[in-house]
């Protein structure tokens, strides 16, 4: 018998075939099972389980998705916030300043030269 892998997702089509399955199911009489696992007690509650599982993990996943969104846009603010704040220091103290140093520009004075290339 194959080694079934349970670490992964189930596909979506197995699922749905399953729930057709359990659907079907309903139109069976007298069913009776010495498997435990197999009664119509355990299929319903393992249903309404798979369900209440799925819905978190879709309500989860928008809420992860609404965090990553939050996230970003206040990664841009923070970088526009800064970016202006670079602009201003810069005008308000020279591009050959101290202070144009300290928040990460480098100062006109020590730029190379560019150099002419002879041919």
């Amino acid at each position: 018998m194959a080694i079934v892998d349970t670490s992964r997702r189930l596909p979506t089509r197995s699922t749905l075939q399953d729930i057709e399955a359990y659907e079907g199911f309903a139109t069976v009489q007298n069913y009776t099972t010495r498997r435990p696992e197999a009664t119509a007690e355990v299929l319903q509650a393992n249903l309404a389980i798979m369900q209440a599982k799925q819905q978190k993990e879709t309500e989860l996943a928008a809420l992860a998705k609404a965090a990553a969104d939050e996230a970003r846009q206040a990664e841009w603010e923070f970088h526009n916030s800064v970016m202006a704040m670079k602009e201003s220091v810069r005008g308000l103290y020279g591009p050959d300043s101290h202070e144009a140093q300290s928040v990460g520009y480098k100062k006109k004075s020590e730029r190379k030269r560019p150099r002419r290339r002879v041919a």
